[in-house]
């Protein structure tokens, strides 16, 4: 798994990416399944992710499954964390003061894992979706599923890659 972070345009990342790391140097042409994961018909073991917020991007290219999220931290609603989060997420999310930070490391866990598998986030309850507790920086297995959590001072990210 190689994930690169810059600022701008994500397909301009996975061009990058495909050529330092596959030696890949026209981007191929990017295919959907039904139920919205894109991937390449003509590299079928290749698979990337790509995500963008408040100007920044983040691109994932694994010879796995992945997934990867990236979130601008701002305020929103007080009762969105309890509605997203389970209790075990939401009780540490509280222990640890309830700060938007902590919430969207969760919340880019989440998205980076729905990312991976191609269920997408909005397909069931965002609560039933299971992360490890992770702080910015950290690395976890669980559930099948390889996960890392960044972050920068005013965004979160996080990338997910399905062990085989």
């Amino acid at each position: 798994m190689v994930w690169k972070l810059g600022e701008g345009d994500a397909y301009a990342l996975l061009a990058v990416l495909l050529r330092e790391t596959e030696g890949i140097f026209l981007l191929p042409t990017i295919t959907r399944t039904a139920e919205g994961k894109p991937g390449f018909s003509d590299h079928p073991g290749l698979h990337f992710s790509l995500s963008h917020s408040g100007g920044r991007s983040l691109c994932v290219l694994g010879g796995a499954p992945v997934g990867a999220d990236i979130e601008r931290v701002r305020p929103r609603s007080k009762g969105l964390a309890r509605y997203v989060m389970d209790d075990r997420e939401y009780n540490w999310f509280q222990a640890r003061g309830s700060g938007w930070g902590d919430f969207y490391t969760l919340w880019t866990l989440k998205e980076a894992r729905v990312k991976c598998t191609g269920e997408g986030i909005f397909r069931g309850p965002v609560r039933q979706i299971s992360v490890p507790l992770l702080e910015p920086g950290g690395r976890a297995d669980w559930e099948g599923f390889s996960f890392v959590a960044l972050s920068g001072e005013d965004w979160r990210g996080a990338v997910c890659l399905k062990i085989l």
